[in-house]
């Protein structure tokens, strides 16, 4: 897998999903389960690659600099 996700992004992703994992402890009733969707952006920074990106074309990552 081609990495897609530069160093800004993935740690824009991991503090998303650390805030959305909060929210298991910080809501009541069955609502609060929708934190589990904060798991979704921590794999994809510790991946490198996001399914989403790929898909339209879009790459965080800054590109190798090639020597002349």
């Amino acid at each position: 897998m081609k990495h897609n996700i530069g160093s800004a992004d993935k740690v824009l992703r991991i503090i998303i999903g650390l805030v959305l994992l909060s929210l298991i402890f910080i809501l009541d009733g069955t609502i609060r389960w929708i934190g589990l969707i904060g798991i979704m952006p921590i794999i994809t920074a510790f991946a490198g690659n996001c399914p989403l990106y790929s898909v339209l074309g879009i790459s965080t990552c800054p590109t190798p600099k090639k020597e002349p």
